[in-house]
């Protein structure tokens, strides 16, 4: 009787879990496991409130095995270990089946705990995880699960488990724009999407909801993001690439996306100028100029004032032209770099400083370009033993147009005499 809703409404059977029909087809790996009685090792993945815990613990249901329910926020390791060691201890018990919710919380060199009991066939282990498990999982451990995504679930998969509680238990009196707002406020989260069903019938009986009221009531939507999870990484990559595909539009919607998250605006900025250097470059030298401007102007002003300056500089950079003609020149002068950085410097280019020096050869030679028609010697600046290399090639988009006529003009320069100009 005082179990919360959500358990009241945690579906029995596989095929009430919403949003994930993708897992249950009949001929799916999960069909195979439990009409061959065979379990196995898996790591569910997926955002908050997507049914993970639900299908564990539906999927550990069809064997005959030992269950146990762990949680790594309020499990030591030293206490799973006792579990494992204590279930290994009774061989005729057959092995065991662990669900650990959010595994991720233990670190990589903890995560070796479950090595040999899933590699003796004493363990089944079923983690669950809402950070990717590339970063968050030991590839030891990775490499001995079946991988299980879970989809963020859709506003219709919410109005699925609405319609669950209307026909159990009662009805909302929602007006149709208030319910179709209400599906909107749990951003995907099914678990928070029950809890709100249970403050509106808390706070307002069988009174009418308008969208209003139901505003009032709830007071703020909540945001599926973390700081520090996947949406971090996965939302600064969706404006990274929408403003490298030009379109400001979606530029600024994913920019949006983040500020409503509650992202760190100045790392927003550093990606910008990261976004400017490598995928604008010297197409648009201005685009640097910008993307600065914006990181000084939201340190002055703050927000939300400062984050008009950053959504100014987002639209700057999705409609500059592009070039990573930059980017690339660099890589390859790195890797040129990395290969040959035993030669050593040309004796022409060291500056001399003091006799010894001198005796060295360091300087001679040396033609200061400044003194030279067009302020170009021609030399060779590269250390000897290495041929000359062309890392930069401009596009001739932008302002790399004018690039390309100086780099034809230094090449034509330099086939000729320093003292005549070229025709």
């Amino acid at each position: 009787m005082n179990a919360p809703l959500s358990e009241k409404l945690r579906p029995s059977a596989f095929d009430q879990i919403v949003g994930q029909e993708h897992l249950f087809s009949k001929n799916s790996w999960l069909s195979s496991s439990i009409e061959k009685q065979t379990p196995y090792s898996l790591l569910l993945y997926g955002p908050p409130g997507s049914g993970k815990t639900t299908f564990g613990r539906l999927y550990a249901k069809h064997f005959k095995k030992s269950f146990f329910f762990k949680s790594a926020v309020n499990s030591s390791v030293l206490e799973v270990r006792k579990l494992l060691e204590e279930q290994k201890k009774h061989p005729l018990f057959g092995s065991m089946i662990l669900f650990l919710d959010e595994i991720h919380r233990y670190n990589r060199a903890q995560q070796d705990l479950f090595l040999p009991y899933i590699e003796d066939g004493s363990l089944i282990l079923i983690g669950a995880t809402t950070e990717n498990p590339s970063f968050s999982i030991n590839n030891a451990l990775l490499s001995r699960l079946r991988l299980v995504p879970f989809n963020p679930l859709e506003n219709s998969d919410l109005e699925k488990i609405l319609d669950r509680y209307e026909e159990s238990f009662k009805p909302l009196n929602l007006t149709k724009k208030a319910r179709s707002t209400f599906t909107c406020l749990a951003s995907g989260d099914a678990r928070y999407f029950i809890n709100l069903i249970e403050l509106l019938n808390t706070s307002c009986a069988n009174e009418p909801i308008d969208e209003d009221k139901l505003l009032d009531i709830i007071q703020k939507k909540v945001s599926r993001y973390d700081k520090s999870g996947d949406n971090h990484y996965q939302l600064i990559s969706c404006l990274h690439k929408a403003v490298r595909g030009s379109d400001p539009n979606a530029s600024i919607y994913w920019l949006s996306r983040m500020f409503e998250g509650g992202e760190d605006p100045l790392f927003i900025c550093r990606r910008l100028i990261r976004m400017a250097t490598e995928d604008i470059g010297l197409a648009d030298p201005n685009a640097l100029t910008y993307a600065l401007n914006a990181y000084d102007s939201y340190q002055k002003l703050g927000s939300p004032e400062g984050e008009l300056a950053i959504c100014q500089a987002v639209i700057y950079l999705a409609l500059a032209p592009k070039s990573n003609k930059t980017y690339i020149a660099f890589k390859k002068a790195q890797e040129v770099a990395k290969n040959t950085n035993h030669l050593q410097a040309p004796l022409h280019l060291i500056n001399p400083v003091g006799k010894t020096s001198e005796k060295l050869g360091h300087g001679k030679g040396y033609l200061y370009d400044h003194d030279l028609p067009f302020a170009f010697s021609g030399q060779d600046f590269f250390p000897e033993g290495l041929e000359e290399k062309e890392f930069y090639k401009p596009n001739d988009r932008g302002f790399e147009k004018e690039l390309i006529k100086r780099l034809n003009f230094f090449k034509k320069l330099k086939k000729t005499s320093s003292s005549s100009e070229p025709t």
